[in-house]
């Protein structure tokens, strides 16, 4: 069950970093939804790599419809997508199979999986993976706009570079700004400076992580639970799955912690609307939305392939052994990543609106 989600949706993905393929089936879309598949296509165009700063891998990332879709509409049954790998380079790993890279999941793939794993370009646990998560979250995108919910995602900070913040009066704009460039940032001279400091990590052989600070606005209150199946606690455990998160916060977060309860408070008042004054908690209260902007910022880790050499082991024979990564690989994963966070906010967002409207049908 490890890479299947059961909830009104269920998702599928499939494949790993040097299969022949990689996909999904989406289990459970209405019948009668026409998808924009250039649209779909054209968020994949997002996570691939940009420019001299990412890894050399290059794909195309063509789709191929298995099944789920006919005469240009969604059939009710699974959809099934894939997506075929065509640069792949096995050879690097033959050699370094048994050596363990320092914060990769290899040893963790070790133990849970006794050996057995597919090792080549970190298999199932690629973040080529994300592939499959951008196309199903794609699909819940355009089912979202049906419903005036926009998501937008920006490089919030890229190592000691952070971006302009989020400007909350023309907010619709700047989601439309971030989405529709491959290097998310507001400010064109923090890009410039975010793109050399990756430059620079890469020229040292090093890596660098950052922040993402991801917005959601339109129709959405009433969605989550009090307790196991909060709007935080649903939406944390998709964006945790995606390779490289190692944090995540709402609204102020952490900044609450120094910070005192007349400071913070969100103040209501009625403007044709229920609004707070202040937005602190994120648009979200007692784990449910309450129709502010939802605000969540994401943490990246730096890329743990490097080519410094590195302490490790050999897990065969338990040897200690000084190694650099090999391969191809990213110096930052940060710009590639906020495609694929829009995706899995979309996917929990659809999936509650799903619960939501379930029962409407009933009266007494």
């Amino acid at each position: 069950m490890a890479s299947i989600y059961q909830g009104n949706l269920k998702i599928t993905i499939f494949g790993e970093s040097h299969s022949k393929s990689i996909g999904v089936v989406i289990d459970g879309l209405k019948a009668g939804l026409a998808i924009d598949f250039k649209k779909v296509a054209l968020e994949l165009t997002k996570r691939r790599p940009y420019g001299e700063i990412s890894t050399s891998r290059r794909e195309t990332d063509e789709l191929q419809i298995l099944s789920g879709y006919w005469q240009e509409r969604t059939t009710g049954t699974p959809l099934a997508i894939i997506v075929d790998n065509q640069d792949i380079d096995s050879g690097l790993y033959e050699d370094s199979k048994d050596f363990l890279r320092p914060s990769h999941a290899d040893y963790t793939a070790y133990l849970k999986y006794h050996g057995f794993q597919d090792y080549r370009g970190g298999g199932h646990f690629s973040g080529r993976l994300t592939v499959a998560i951008v196309i199903a979250g794609a699909i819940c995108q355009q089912i979202l706009a049906k419903q005036q919910i926009k998501i937008g995602t920006h490089i919030k900070k890229l190592y000691d570079i952070e971006d302009e913040p989020l400007d909350f009066t023309n907010i619709e704009q700047v989601i439309d700004q971030i989405n529709n460039k491959k290097f998310a940032t507001i400010s064109s001279q923090s890009e410039e400076k975010m793109i050399e400091t990756i430059k620079k990590a890469r020229n040292n052989r090093d890596s660098v992580g950052g922040i993402l600070e991801t917005v959601v606005i339109g129709n959405m209150k009433g969605l989550g639970e009090p307790f196991f199946h909060s709007f935080e606690s649903a939406v944390s455990s998709f964006i945790f799955s995606i390779p490289g998160v190692k944090g995540i916060e709402f609204g102020l977060g952490f900044g609450f912690s120094n910070r005192l309860g007349s400071e913070v408070n969100d103040a209501f008042y009625f403007d044709g609307s229920v609004k707070t004054r202040t937005n602190n908690n994120g648009g979200i209260n007692g784990g449910i939305t309450n129709g502010m902007p939802i605000i969540i910022k994401t943490v990246v880790k730096p890329t743990p392939s490097i080519g410094l050499p590195q302490e490790t082991i050999n897990i065969k024979t338990l040897e200690p052994v000084i190694r650099a990564t090999e391969g191809r690989f990213d110096a930052c994963i940060v710009h590639r990543v906020p495609v694929v966070i829009n995706s899995m906010v979309a996917i929990t967002l659809v999936d509650f609106i799903m619960s939501q409207k379930a029962n409407e049908w009933m009266e007494l």
